[in-house]
């Protein structure tokens, strides 16, 4: 199914209220994410575990697909966490080899120090033939400062202090603590260089599928992404 304009206008509208309304956001990129694995795969059954688990509306739209839904996260204070989450790290996932259908992880990467390896333990615990859902939104994105976005793109430093000046407080997501420099060619060069998984999807996430080719250009993708989608399937 090939997704035009009018999602990508949906997904930016939720993304606009994220800070007032997050339900809203959440639940239509909850509802999305089904949308789309649903076209690869059955989730009526499967067992997913959510890597970086947060917000509750992804495991309502996964358990409204059929899925058993198993949340994991360092942080237990995490609402979803509380519902039969795992407390763990994605760096060492508490779970067998091949022993979940599908591994979800959405805007995880940039907020672990070594995301290569927090990527290679999803592609572990999943089973031959199941898929692992890594979406990330990469630094030199519009929104890769989160908060401090888009000062980031004068310093990550920078902007960490002009918010702090200017709020009372510091962000939440600190650059070299929480929130990492990742890029777009990190993820595409982690992804190809991985004997046990094809590469199903790979594009922006929130952008019209034609937009995927813009992958292909080193620098213009790193700014115009926003957020990279990657579909993967273990061999």
């Amino acid at each position: 199914m090939e997704r035009g304009i009018g999602r990508s206008v949906r997904l930016f509208r939720a993304f606009l209220v994220e800070q007032t309304e997050p339900e809203v956001f959440y639940g239509t990129l909850a509802r999305d994410s089904c949308e789309l694995l649903g076209e690869l795969t059955t989730l009526d059954g499967a067992r997913v575990l959510d890597v970086g688990a947060g917000p509750t509306e992804f495991a309502d739209a996964f358990r409204a697909a059929g899925a058993t839904y198993v949340p994991i996260d360092h942080d237990r204070s995490v609402p979803s966490v509380h519902d039969g989450g795992v407390v763990a790290t994605a760096e060492a996932l508490p779970f067998a080899d091949g022993s979940v259908d599908v591994v979800f992880s959405s805007n995880l990467w940039e907020h672990v120090r070594d995301p290569e390896h927090a990527a290679d333990e999803m592609v572990r615990v999943v089973r031959p033939g199941g898929l692992v859902f890594l979406s990330y939104t990469n630094w030199l994105s519009p929104w890769g400062g989160h908060e401090t976005s888009p000062w980031h793109w004068l310093g990550g430093e920078r902007a960490v202090r002009r918010y702090t000046r200017k709020h009372g407080h510091a962000p939440k997501n600190t650059v070299g603590r929480t929130l990492f420099r990742v890029s777009v060619a990190q993820g595409l060069r982690w992804a190809r260089q991985q004997p046990d998984v094809e590469v199903l999807v790979a594009r922006p996430r929130y952008l019209p599928d034609s937009a995927r080719h813009v992958l292909r250009v080193p620098g213009l993708r790193e700014i115009v992404t926003w957020n990279l989608l990657l579909i993967l399937r273990r061999r």
